[in-house]
């Protein structure tokens, strides 16, 4: 079966690769180090401790991992490879001062696989949350190196489309020396597809462990001083293709009851900023670009933000975020962030990526859900026009976020007999 599965991968990488070299007429990182995809690159004097973070949400996630892995073993050379070029980018801003090696994880192809061991050399492999590669996980097995899933997930349709080679996914799942999921329910589904109960453990949401960066709260003033001022300001964050026109609906229902109101809008992945721009110069909806440094006048409706590792200091600057995501099926981004920093939240009924989080923080009365444009426009109008409802809404998601603390102690105390 694992043999089907690699003709497969081997027939679908020219189209892969087509598709990474076409990203990258929008964003050149996918240009760069093209080589790394195919298990190319320099090869390290020593062994690694290698983690894996497909995108820019693992990796925010992987960041506090990583610094604990360069805490118990300083001499140890850390890896944290990626898939996307915003998640290398994030990983170098938030880890470039901590000697980490930055990669671009191989194709799960068995030639590249190989390669990229015979140069990272990694004596204990960590991979977040939901990526099950079959080569990759075989070749852990083969050279007897620990494979580690943290922090790790599965959603029901994930486990189902898994479930059609059960065969394959359960051989590699059988590679793994621990899978530390996030849920119970996570942790089922690890097991259907043919994880070992005894190697399967509960330890929670490491996001939840996640402290914002030094600084992003004077940063989110100074934003909100030089965009917002004394207007009421809402963001929306990590929006996907669809969702944007519903943004705009409701703004235009919060403008009619907050003339004032700003809106940030930021898009999920970069190489839609300039459609985005386009649609915004379509709805004929005033606004500037974070990048330009364009002054924000008292006309201007919408801050696009085309930048990257920013969305969380803009977060601090709002009185109201909007998780994106969540009004067309995507499965919804991390609540976590807005949660840590107090923020009111509304995102939509979509939350299949995190669905105890968002179960959890709505239980607590920490986030409003809602299922369209005009649900949408009414609750940021209603929170932006009660300071006492926000702030309410925002102290119950940071007390939700600080009692479920304590899932990296846990992951970290598991794997520390794995760490040679």
């Amino acid at each position: 079966m694992r043999r089907l599965y690699s003709a497969i991968a081997y027939l679908l990488a020219p189209l892969y690769c087509a598709v990474l070299l076409l990203r990258g007429f929008r964003e050149r990182g996918y240009w760069q180090r093209f080589g790394e995809r195919l298990g190319l690159g320099p090869a390290l004097r020593a062994e690694s401790l290698w983690v894996h973070a497909a995108s820019l949400g693992e990796v925010q996630a992987a960041a506090a991992l990583v610094r604990h892995l360069r805490q118990q073993a300083p001499e140890a050379q850390v890896v944290l490879t990626t898939a996307t070029a915003a998640g290398a980018a994030r990983a170098r801003e938030l880890l470039g001062a901590s000697r980490v090696e930055v990669r671009y994880a191989p194709l799960d192809l068995p030639g590249a696989v190989r390669r990229f061991f015979d140069r990272v050399r990694p004596r204990l492999a960590l991979v977040m949350e939901t990526e099950v590669w079959p080569n990759l996980y075989g070749e852990c097995g083969r050279r007897g190196v620990p494979l580690v899933l943290a922090s790790a997930r599965m959603s029901e349709r994930s486990a189902r489309r898994y479930g059609m080679l059960r065969g394959v996914f359960a051989a590699a799942l059988a590679q793994a020396s621990l899978i530390a999921a996030q849920s119970a329910t996570d942790a089922e589904r690890f097991v259907r597809l043919g994880a070992a109960p005894e190697r399967t453990r509960v330890v929670g949401n490491i996001k939840f462990d996640f402290a914002p960066p030094q600084g992003t709260v004077a940063r989110g003033r100074a934003l909100r001083a030089r965009y917002g001022g004394a207007r009421p300001l809402w963001v929306a964050g990590s929006t996907h293709h669809g969702e944007e026109r519903m943004v705009l609906a409701a703004h235009e229902h919060v403008r009619r009851n907050a003339g004032a109101a700003l809106l940030v809008l930021a898009p999920r992945h970069s190489p839609r900023f300039a459609d985005v721009a386009a649609l915004l110069g379509e709805a004929g909806a005033p606004f500037v670009r974070r990048s330009r440094e364009e002054p924000c006048e008292s006309g201007t409706q919408v801050v696009l933000l085309d930048t990257l590792g920013e969305l969380i200091d803009f977060y601090a600057a709002a009185d109201v975020v909007f998780v994106g995501g969540s009004l067309v099926p995507v499965g919804g981004h991390n609540l976590l962030e807005p949660a840590a920093l107090a923020r009111a939240i509304v995102t939509g009924p979509h939350q299949f990526n995190g669905p105890e989080t968002a179960r959890l923080l709505l239980e607590r009365g920490a986030i409003s859900i809602v299922r369209d444009p005009q649900e949408l426009g009414a609750k940021v109008a209603q929170l932006l026009a009660s300071p006492e409802a926000r702030r309410e809404m925002g102290s119950r998601a940071q007390r939700a976020v600080d009692e479920n603390r304590g899932a990296l102690g846990r992951l970290a105390a598991l794997i520390a007999p794995l760490i040679p």
